[in-house]
């Protein structure tokens, strides 16, 4: 054979080892890589799948923690609402009650007071008398007859007077 067949042979034989190769290379990325890379590729989606499933319940885990949240803080309000009218309530009733108190201490104050007036006057009148007594009796001793008589029918007329009017 001539040298140009040799170099002919030699150029096909390498071309029909590249092509014998390349089709070596897709069956083997046919038959290994492409299957390992859509399993992969499925495991991602699958995990992606996963993580967006768990979003959306963590989203909806959020949505009904804020209502609740919202709930709980009308019943807090509504609570502090009550809590502050009760302590209104209670504030009243106790001004009421020390008003009351206090009403009913001055009145019993008043009616000592009173008690202790006419205690007062009651021994002021008892004193006076005792001293009238003690000067008419010693006004008595330097008396005459007349004058005595005299004082009688004064005393007599102003008695008379007092019972009538």
């Amino acid at each position: 054979m001539n040298a140009v067949s040799y170099e002919e042979l030699a150029r096909w034989s390498q071309v029909a080892g590249s092509v014998v190769f390349i089709a070596l290379l897709v069956y083997v990325f046919v038959r290994f890589v492409k299957p390992a890379i859509i399993g992969a590729q499925e495991q991602k989606n699958a995990e992606l799948e996963e993580i967006v499933r768990r979003r959306d319940a963590a989203r909806d885990d959020v949505s009904l923690a804020e209502r609740e949240l919202q709930t709980v803080s009308g019943y807090c309000d509504g609570i502090r609402e009550r809590a502050e009218r009760d302590a209104e309530r209670e504030r009243e009733r106790i001004l009421v009650d020390a008003n009351a108190e206090g009403e009913r201490v001055v009145r019993n104050a008043e009616g000592e007071l009173e008690r202790a007036r006419g205690t007062a006057r009651d021994r002021l009148r008892h004193d006076l008398l005792a001293k009238a007594v003690q000067i008419a009796r010693e006004g008595a001793k330097t008396l005459d007859a007349g004058t005595s008589e005299r004082l009688v029918a004064d005393v007599l007329q102003t008695v008379e007077r007092s019972a009538v009017g």
